[in-house]
């Protein structure tokens, strides 16, 4: 047992090392962060969606911007899509689960928003659909990944994590998630 909690940490670790040694990585997260910080400073907002554990990263992420990250200021506008039942239940029923995310964005987003996708596969489809949306709407798509996926060739950025197993890939994109608060605060 011990052996595999050493094993797992050295493979999160491993991955992590991995980005830190990257310094396209690190130039795209500090693009990332800066664009956040445009888009509240000009009155838009963060949206953010992922199925599953994502949908729970998407929800934490939200709460760090709405409440407070590290340190004390005003609510930041930040939104997760994954938290309305109601809207989420309506859609998957009456235009199908791929629309889910898509649909609210197109309701509530506009031009200058940003709109995270978290998808550890890269290949979610209603985060596909949402990134498609955001593209007709002229809000900035970001996707947060694992290795491959369609999300890559579409979103505007990629952050893609160097892993194959979903809990690495997760750890580090709840990582990220708490990069971009802090920058978003940062004076």
């Amino acid at each position: 047992m011990i052996e595999q909690i050493k094993s797992h940490i050295a493979q999160s670790i491993q991955a992590k090392q991995a980005l830190l040694d990257d310094p396209d990585f690190m130039n795209q997260l500090a693009a990332v962060a800066k664009n956040c910080r445009q888009a509240l400073n000009n009155g838009n907002k963060i949206l953010i969606a992922g199925n599953g554990g994502s949908a729970a990263d998407a929800q934490h992420m939200a709460a760090e911007l709405v409440g407070r990250f590290e340190k004390e200021r005003p609510s930041l506008p930040g939104i997760a899509l994954t938290t309305d039942t109601s809207a989420l239940t309506a859609i998957a029923n009456d235009y199908g689960y791929e629309q889910v995310f898509s649909r609210q964005l197109q309701g509530l987003g506009q031009a200058g928003d940003i709109f995270i996708g978290i998808s550890t596969s890269g290949n979610s489809a209603n985060i596909i659909k949402a990134v498609e949306m955001a593209k007709t709407k002229n809000i900035k798509s970001i996707a947060l990944t694992g290795t491959g996926g369609k999300l890559s060739d579409i979103a505007d950025v990629t952050l893609s994590i160097p892993s194959p197993r979903t809990a690495i890939v997760q750890e580090s994109h709840i990582m990220i998630a708490h990069l971009l608060c802090h920058l978003i605060d940062c004076d």
